[in-house]
């Protein structure tokens, strides 16, 4: 009986400590009509940013965290690259340990491996010292800098900051 008290008594303890410490993640929808005239939305959860995530992705590779989509209703050209209307993940390309590109594939693809043949690579701006976002956070917003004029696809992960030019 003593026995049972005690493992009663630890589990209410890590049930209690899980009900405290554990915190929501929502899932998440953006959408937006770009200059264009096509709308563009955004579906995400809000997952922890966890760096070591992208610190670990090889050089060359395509990483999505929990595969975040943008869905567009029309073709939009952005820069050099042309997206036809339809749904992406939203990911990116490691290109060193300080770069990163912005790259769309589309969401029937197979998940692995990626045929990075169907990457839509996004003209992109990568800050790795944005400010701590403690989850990741998705938006389209207006660009700035190299970016200004345009709708730029925004993934701030910790400090990370990677923004892509959809228009």
């Amino acid at each position: 009986m003593r026995n049972r008290l005690v493992l009663l008594s630890a589990l209410m303890l890590i049930l209690g400590a899980t009900l405290v410490l554990g915190h929501p993640h929502f899932n998440k929808t953006v959408t937006v009509k770009l200059p264009s005239g096509a709308e563009a939305t955004i579906t995400y959860n809000t997952v922890p940013a966890n760096e070591m995530h992208a610190a670990k992705a090889a050089v060359g590779s395509f990483t999505s965290v929990r595969r975040p989509q943008l869905k567009l209703s029309a073709e939009v050209k952005a820069g050099s690259a042309t997206i036809p209307a339809g749904a992406y993940v939203i990911g990116a390309i490691k290109n060193s340990a300080d770069d990163w590109t912005m790259a769309l594939y589309p969401a029937d693809a197979p998940r692995t491996p990626v045929d990075m043949t169907k990457l839509i690579k996004l003209d992109s701006v990568y800050t790795p010292k944005a400010g701590k976002a403690e989850h990741m956070l998705i938006d389209i917003t207006p660009g700035a800098g190299k970016l200004a004029g345009r709708a730029v696809l925004t993934l701030h992960f910790g400090e990370l900051l990677l923004a892509g030019a959809i228009s």
